[in-house]
């Protein structure tokens, strides 16, 4: 066995990452197969490895008594990809809910009844999309669920998912705003040491594309967007002092400022 570089350019530089490999007979004649990457390692560090491997086998059996490299060789124009889905952000997003007690608080808010897929779980959805992808419930169902692993995180198939039982989850959600954001005002006082001896406030507004006539908020008024000629809604909300976001209200669409 000995230690070989391997070189990657990064930023216009070189870097050596070494390996350790041994030789080996095959079929199709002497190959080179390595049985640990070393990263990039001192000189000495290096000069070390070398001696382990070039010496007894009770030296390399203590060097490698916790690896048990396995290898296949693999024909890579035989080799095809398939359901390949976005992972890293989705499971991310996942841990992060967990840390912020957000998981088990649905669960207790909105316990599973009759429904197939339970609405807490529905609700997991809505927020991990929200961190990954802000985008419709539309965009959702159609496009952004299918193609991440929340099928496979959360058990939910995606010919289960549709917009409407996003929308309806939403409804389900409302009645419990105020528990929700007292719970994530403590969680994250908690994990970022927060403090609320200063409080900031301040309203924008949001836009409809049409007649708005079943929202009773849905009123003309100071449009932020330049879109007088559309109804809106006011939404005010407030934030700590490092800008995290506390709580929000929705007024009607002519509420002034003050």
């Amino acid at each position: 066995m000995f230690i070989r570089p391997c070189y990657k350019t990064k930023n216009g530089k070189r870097h050596a990452y070494w390996a350790l490999v041994e030789s080996v007979r095959t079929e199709r004649g002497p190959r080179q197969r390595t049985v640990a990457y070393l990263g990039q390692i001192q000189p000495a560090h290096r000069l070390g490895v070398r001696q382990a491997a070039l010496g007894t086998s009770e030296v390399q059996g203590q060097l490698f008594d916790s690896v048990e490299p396995q290898w296949v060789e693999v024909d890579p124009h035989r080799v095809r990809v398939e359901r390949c889905l976005d992972f890293g952000g989705p499971w991310l997003a996942l841990k992060l809910l967990e840390m912020l007690g957000l998981a088990q608080w649905l669960e207790n808010h909105l316990p599973a009844s009759k429904e197939e897929i339970p609405w807490s779980v529905m609700a997991l959805v809505l927020v991990i999309a929200r961190f990954c992808d802000p985008s419709s419930e539309l965009y959702i169902t159609e496009h952004f669920f299918g193609h991440t692993a929340l099928c496979d995180l959360l058990g939910v198939p995606a010919e289960k998912l549709n917009d409407d039982r996003l929308y309806r989850g939403l409804d389900k959600l409302l009645p419990h705003k105020a528990a929700l954001e007292t719970h994530l005002k403590q969680r994250l006082g908690d994990l970022f040491n927060l403090e609320y001896d200063l409080l900031l406030y301040d309203v924008t507004s949001t836009y409809f594309e049409g007649l708005a006539e079943g929202n009773p908020l849905a009123q003309y008024g100071y449009s932020r967007d330049k879109r007088s000629d559309c109804k809106q809604v006011c939404i005010a909300l407030v934030v700590s002092r490092c800008g995290m976001p506390l709580g929000y209200e929705v007024f009607a669409g002519n509420r002034h400022d003050r």
